[in-house]
């Protein structure tokens, strides 16, 4: 992963289920993802921390590789 990191590498995260009903830390996770509201896509850099958070939540989102 460091190498796809050098080289710019990015992930399109969609927002596709609701934080309605779960835990208050899985919304703010969906809010520093710069998501909070269904269908909502961001392009992000594909970090540690980013994958860290994605995983965190990974049941409200669709992941994709860019480029």
């Amino acid at each position: 992963m460091a190498e796809s990191n050098a080289k710019g590498a990015t992930v399109i995260v969609t927002q596709i289920g609701s934080p309605i009903g779960r835990r208050h830390d899985q919304r703010e996770t969906l809010v520093g993802l710069g998501l909070n509201k269904l269908h909502r896509t961001r392009e992000l850099e594909d970090t540690p921390a980013v994958r860290g958070m994605i995983e965190k939540v990974k049941h409200l989102l669709r992941v994709e590789q860019a480029g």
